[in-house]
């Protein structure tokens, strides 16, 4: 056994077994190196009190992703070119990949640890995810997109059932029925009232949807299994889907008008799309800064409320038709994302039972009835 680097080996003359412990920078992502040094874009959140790396880390997240929907939102809102989502994602996907090899360049460890296999069937996940959200804002508001997208729970649920054969219990059940019903709301008050509402855009983010809830569980099995980073996760993911989005474009003859397009406005979509990439690529690392320094809990909580502030900042910046159907519905969707939360985490989150409420309003009776007396 060798102590320095923690191999284990066992030598015979036909056989040779080792058993190769990584150390925890190769195995955390590089936005994270280590619990002890924690540093994000350069800042190192070790050096502050707890209170304070969560302050930083929701300024982080709220920062960069409502500049990330507000420039999504900004882009689709110039004249003509709500027929060319998937060209941005074309460019979000060469932004992603330049940024991941920059990444990866500056870790100590540039090998590729996740087969090429893997990565084919995981890009062409992210390139569904990815594409049909942005194509989707061609046919939807994009306060009815975003809520669908704090809906992945439902597609999970369902394939958990059909392909897993899992069963789940009352509270997680609860949350996809309110999710369901609050989406249906929404999107019948967006019907009435959205000029642009199309049928296709609800049928374009529900297959994001089922995509983006597959590119999950595939991720994290791959990065367990082969202890790949992230920034290695970034870089070919996004460079094969790259490939596979430009091919699409070709097939269909759709580079060619979006090219022209683009060129006759560079700075409102070439320049915003790159700040668009930038800052979601940013958005992530404090996401999994969050995660590794306050459990997933908090993670959820705050992207639900940073969500939850971007349909707000929605409807101040971008004009258009508002009804109170749009509230009772997302408080529906957001119900429902409290439900889940609850039953992942049941012993952090203990809930008063209906003794305890009765027992309250009992005492409460008492206190009313002495002040009384006196």
């Amino acid at each position: 056994m060798s102590a320095k680097y923690g191999l284990v080996s066992y030598n015979s003359s036909r056989k040779h077994i080792s058993i190769s412990m990584p150390s925890s920078t190769e195995v955390m992502s590089p936005h994270i190196k280590s619990v002890e040094e924690l540093r994000v874009l350069g800042i190192n959140l070790s050096s502050f009190s707890p209170p304070t790396q969560f302050l930083i880390c929701v300024a982080g997240v709220f920062l960069f992703y409502l500049i990330y929907g507000y420039l999504q939102e900004l882009i689709f809102s110039i004249e003509g070119f709500k027929p060319f989502g998937w060209y941005l994602t074309l460019i979000q996907f060469g932004f992603y990949s330049v940024f991941g090899l920059v990444e990866l360049q500056l870790t100590q460890d540039k090998r590729r640890r996740i087969p090429g296999k893997t990565y084919m069937i995981i890009a062409f996940l992210t390139v569904g995810t990815m594409g049909l959200s942005n194509t989707s804002l061609g046919y939807l508001n994009y306060p009815t997109q975003v809520i669908f997208k704090c809906c992945k729970l439902i597609p999970v649920m369902i394939g958990g059932v059909f392909i897993q054969g899992k069963r789940y219990n009352v509270a997680d059940v609860s949350a996809a029925l309110c999710m369901s019903l609050g989406l249906v709301w929404f999107t019948l008050a967006d019907s009435k009232v959205a000029p642009n509402f199309n049928a296709t855009g609800v049928l374009l983010i529900s297959m994001a949807l089922c995509a983006d809830a597959a590119i999950g569980n595939v991720q994290e099995k791959a990065m367990k299994l082969h202890n790949g980073s992230n920034s290695e996760m970034v870089l070919y993911s996004y460079s094969i889907g790259f490939v596979y989005i430009l091919t699409g474009l070709l097939c269909v003859g759709g580079l060619g008008p979006a090219v022209a397009f683009c060129s006759e406005h560079p700075v409102k979509t070439y320049g915003y799309a790159f700040v668009f990439s930038l800052t979601g690529y940013f958005g992530i690392s404090f996401v999994l800064a969050l995660i590794k320094l306050f459990g997933a809990l908090v993670a959820v909580t705050v992207t639900t409320g940073r969500k939850a502030m971007t349909i707000v900042l929605s409807f101040m910046f971008f004009a258009k038709p508002f009804t109170f159907q749009y509230i009772w519905g997302g408080l529906l969707v957001l119900f429902g994302i409290f439900l889940n939360v609850y039953s992942k985490n049941r012993e952090k989150m203990k809930l008063p039972s209906i003794g305890d409420v009765r027992g309250w309003l009992l005492a409460g009776k008492k206190v009313r009835l002495l002040s009384q007396n006196v």
